[in-house]
Formats: C-alpha cells, sequence, structure tokens
C-alpha cells in the first residue's frame, strides 16, 4: 500500500525547486480540471451547491456571465486581498484561478440535467466525491494553495484566530451573501459541508507527490488534515 505523504511547507520558489515539476504540474492540471467539472455536476444535479459556488451562482444571476467567468473573476478579487495579508500566491494558486472558472465552464456545456431524482442524487454525490479526489490531487501537487484557501490562512495567521473560526466564518457570509442573491442552497450545501472534510482528508495524503527528501530536509512538514479546500479550493 502507498505510504501517506505529508505536505511540506514550500515558499513559492521553494515549490518550483522542489523537484518532479512536471509530475506535478500535470497533477495540478488535472486537479484542477476535475474541480471544475466536478462543480459542474453538483449545479447540474439541482440539489445545492457549496458555499462559494452558491456565492458564485448567485452573482451569475443578476450579471451577464458565466458561472465560470464569475469564479474567476472572484478568484481574482480574493487573491487581490492577499496583498495586506503579506501571502505570496505559488503557481497553482494563479492557475487555481482561471482553470477551475474554465472547466466549470466546459463541464456546464457537456453535462446535461438529469430529470430523475435519484439520477440527481447520484450526481451530486459524485460530484462531491470527484471535488474531493481534485482537491487531492491539486494540493498534493505542492505548488501552491487556491486563492479561497489562501485568504483563511493568511486571516488566521494575521488575526490568531483558528483556522476553523476563520473558515466558518467566511463561509457563512459568502452562504448567506449568495443565498440572498439567488444561489441555489439546499441537500448539496448540507451534503458538501459535512463530507468534504473527511473525503479530502481521506484522499490527500495519498495524492500528494513526494517530493526529493535532499531538496526538501530543510522545510518544516506539516500534516495533511491542517490543509482542506474550503471550495472551488477550491477552491478554489
Amino acid at each position: 500500500m502507498r505510504r501517506h505523504v505529508p505536505l511540506a511547507n514550500l515558499s513559492p520558489r521553494q515549490q518550483l525547486r522542489a523537484g518532479l515539476l512536471p509530475r506535478r504540474i500535470t497533477q495540478l492540471l488535472a486537479g484542477l480540471t476535475l474541480y471544475g467539472v466536478s462543480m459542474a455536476m453538483m449545479i447540474r444535479s439541482t440539489l445545492g451547491l457549496d458555499p462559494w459556488d452558491v456565492f458564485h451562482a448567485g452573482i451569475a444571476t443578476h450579471v451577464p456571465l458565466s458561472f465560470g467567468q464569475v469564479t474567476i473573476i472572484v478568484g481574482a478579487l480574493v487573491l487581490l486581498l492577499w496583498v495586506p495579508l503579506r501571502q505570496w500566491p505559488g503557481l497553482g494558486t494563479v492557475a487555481n484561478v482561471v482553470v477551475i472558472g474554465l472547466a466549470a465552464d466546459a463541464g456546464l456545456a457537456l453535462i446535461a440535467a438529469p430529470d430523475a431524482l435519484w439520477a440527481r442524487v447520484l450526481m451530486l454525490g459524485s460530484g462531491i466525491v470527484l471535488n474531493g479526489v481534485a482537491g487531492g490531487l491539486y494540493i498534493g501537487s505542492q505548488l501552491g494553495p487556491g486563492p479561497r484557501d489562501g485568504l483563511m490562512t493568511g486571516f488566521a495567521r494575521r488575526t490568531g484566530l483558528s483556522i476553523r473560526l476563520v473558515r466558518t466564518t467566511i463561509e457563512v457570509v459568502v452562504l448567506s451573501v449568495g443565498w440572498l442573491l439567488g444561489g441555489p442552497v439546499g441537500l448539496g450545501t448540507v451534503l458538501y459541508a459535512v463530507s468534504i472534510g473527511p473525503l479530502v482528508q481521506f484522499f490527500l495524503p495519498r495524492l500528494t507527490v513526494d517530493l526529493d527528501p535532499r531538496r526538501s530536509a530543510s522545510v518544516r512538514d506539516v500534516e495533511p488534515a491542517q490543509v482542506a479546500p474550503t471550495s472551488a479550493l477550491g477552491g478554489a
């Protein structure tokens, strides 16, 4: 059985110098693409979305932009909030902003909404599991967190508050605003909230790339359970 690999605490420069870069970039892009497809699957289920996507969908109902385009714009704006938090984006952070939105729009163009309730529930469940796998892939590439993940960790570091409190506060705010804007809240919202943490905790250590120990020996390792996508962790 493949051993569990911890995430390394790398600066953006260290991320690019840590070795196995072609494999890690491939895994990053695959993870981000699947993440966008999983978002499209949850949207087509029409049974509710995760908090950030409720926010994205709510905005999309009021502007002449696609869901994916809204996701990209929100991701870019969130990334600007990293500046006062003194966060430095990695290659994966920038790719996260663009690729997930494009993949979500492509998925929406290719995936039809099923009519039967059982099929919608199956699509929702499959989308959430795929979201967990995709999060494990892109985070496990060790090329930087998504903009929303970095916002969470940056606020926690600057304020001294716990990750759990900061994450909960941010997600309650975006969920509330998204719902008021008309974003879909339902079974999927609840199911995502209770399942995505365990899913990422299961997949992430199994999908994390084991970096060259000679190049990362001086870097402190952190437990994989401390990092999880907030959404279009998202994640977007």
